[in-house]
């Protein structure tokens, strides 16, 4: 049952990682940059291409605190007898 219990947890665990919103946000950053070098060598506007190359620093930030909250609300709900559980059979397996 334990066993059980344990593996419900870890599911859960990389479910929250993996329900990410990093892939859009990574494509989203990556365009900005390519913009950003457009803007300054390709066309010469030197302050458009600094300000366009402030963007993926922010996105990337925005989108590591959405996966933040996402998964403390998946620990959240498994209960903190299963988080211990599971973080002591982790350390344990090492």
């Amino acid at each position: 049952m334990q066993g059980q219990q344990q593996q419900m947890g870890e599911k859960a665990t990389m479910e929250a990682a993996e329900e990410s919103t990093t892939d859009l946000a990574i494509l989203a950053s990556a365009a900005s940059v390519a913009l950003s070098w457009y803007q300054f060598f390709g066309r010469g506007n030197k302050m458009q291409g600094l300000f366009i190359g402030l963007w993926p620093p922010t996105i990337l930030a925005f989108a590591s605190y959405f996966n933040q909250k996402r998964m403390e609300e998946k620990l959240s709900a498994m209960g903190p007898g299963r988080i211990v559980s599971s973080i002591e059979q982790m350390l344990s397996s090492r």
